[in-house]
């Protein structure tokens, strides 16, 4: 029963704790902005929260929700809520410089800003859901 509560909330906390690790790669990016040799890393959000989530995307864009459903053609899935080191990519590098450092000041700190708002947007959903079932609990 109680998994039934927690499975609607899921989602959105594997978002949650997806976001506020691109938020600490981002600013580990910033932090390193002046560092010689320093290459900028990050992930692709959609992927990994497919990966965390176990969605299997087929290849005309459509997720599948339920397991019996019949792919097209799917791409195997974890399902952990964390990245994998090994599977970040390094940032392209639209600045050359000459020291070796690929960190664009502009664009990381747009991708921060960026972040910074759908990690609030995130907290809102799941504040709205514990209400909902809040009352749902209380009968109000």
């Amino acid at each position: 029963m109680i998994d039934k509560l927690t499975g609607a909330m899921d989602f959105n906390a594997k978002a949650l704790v997806l976001r506020a690790e691109r938020q600490r790669l981002l600013a580990s990016n910033i932090a390193n902005a002046d560092t010689p040799g320093y290459v900028a890393r990050d992930f692709k959000f959609t992927e990994a929260l497919q990966e965390a989530t176990g969605a299997k995307e087929t290849t005309l864009g459509t997720s599948l929700s339920n397991g019996a459903h019949l792919p097209l053609s799917t791409s195997a899935s974890s399902g952990r809520a964390t990245v994998d080191y090994g599977r970040l990519g390094y940032s392209v590098q639209s600045q050359p410089s000459v020291d070796g450092n690929s960190v664009d000041l502009d664009r990381e700190r747009a991708n921060f800003a960026d972040n910074t708002v759908r990690y609030e947007a995130t907290l809102r959903f799941i504040n709205g859901q514990v209400k909902t079932m809040l009352s749902a609990i209380t009968g109000q």
